[in-house]
């Protein structure tokens, strides 16, 4: 771009709601005072409509999926890569929700044609999307030195593009149904600090740079009623920090928290069921942080 065209282009401005009661920002209706205490507690924490998970088939997506399922959930679509764990995932979901509208597609987050196809299908499937969990990823451990260019590109690719690109397909919907959703973003306590004593430059990268991609989508779709958040779990008891092989690591982990230990994967559900339901209306571009206290340090 020469001089002249790039002092007279038009910068594209940001457009905010208004945040009155007609607009999609307006205040939730009051609590009927005619329900009971415990009518009310229940509904605070309601989760309504259909919901689109990411990696919803490994340890953290389908917990997720489970905790939003008993909190009211109507339908949900799991977007994973691997078959096997698809079907297990199934398996145990329609088993114990038998009234819920429960499904599951083959998706690389990292093809767009494909993405936008999977998410069109859930849409014709299950009515409407209302919420998106990204839970898809990948980490790697490797020293700056010794790491390629195609492994740095993988991990960004599939962590911070297949979240921006999943969450603009589901926010094009969510923009024509016109009634708003919860979009979550899975960041982590590596997105705020520097691991130890593992090396991971790319995954690091890619998690600070999803919480600067949640910051910027929550003031750009809140007009829409979109509201974007993220959490940044700490280390998870899951198979990815299993093995004899990872013992000194994890005992470091462990030594490095107040709370002495790493959590465990039901931990993360409470702060997910807060963010897409009722009681998240007013939560917008935060991030919530469950890792037993190890970035105070």
């Amino acid at each position: 771009m020469d001089r002249d065209a790039l002092t007279a282009r038009i910068l594209p401005h940001m457009i905010l709601s208004d945040g009155t009661p007609s607009s999609l920002t307006g205040p939730p209706p009051s609590t009927s005072h005619h329900l009971s205490c415990e009518e009310r507690a229940k509904l605070r924490f309601a989760v309504k409509g259909n919901a689109i998970v990411t990696g919803g088939a490994g340890t953290l997506g389908l917990l997720a999926s489970r905790a939003l399922l008993e909190h009211g959930l109507s339908g949900i679509m799991i977007f994973d890569i691997n078959p096997q764990q698809i079907q297990l995932a199934l398996t145990e979901l329609t088993a114990d929700f038998p009234i819920a509208t429960i499904a599951a597609r083959l998706v690389d987050i990292t093809d767009e044609v494909a993405i936008n196809e999977a998410v069109a299908d859930t849409v014709e499937l299950l009515g409407s999307v209302d919420i998106l969990l990204c839970f898809a990823g990948v980490v790697a451990c490797t020293h700056a030195l010794e790491m390629t260019s195609v492994e740095w590109r993988q991990i960004l690719d599939i962590n911070t593009t297949g979240s921006f690109l999943t969450a603009q397909a589901v926010a094009k919907v969510m923009v024509k149904q016109g009634t708003g959703g919860s979009i979550t973003f899975t960041a982590s306590i590596s997105g705020h600090r520097v691991n130890f004593p593992q090396p991971q430059v790319a995954y690091n990268v890619s998690k600070a740079a999803l919480l600067t991609m949640k910051d910027c989508l929550a003031a750009e779709w809140a007009r829409y009623g979109i509201r974007c958040n993220s959490i940044s779990p700490g280390y998870m008891d899951t198979i990815l920090n299993e093995g004899p092989a990872l013992a000194s690591a994890r005992a470091i982990w462990d030594s490095r928290n107040p709370m002495g230990r790493m959590g465990v994967p039901s931990e993360l559900t409470g702060s997910i069921v807060l963010l897409c339901s009722q009681a998240g209306t007013y939560i917008n571009g935060a991030d919530i942080v469950v890792d037993g206290g190890a970035i105070v340090f």
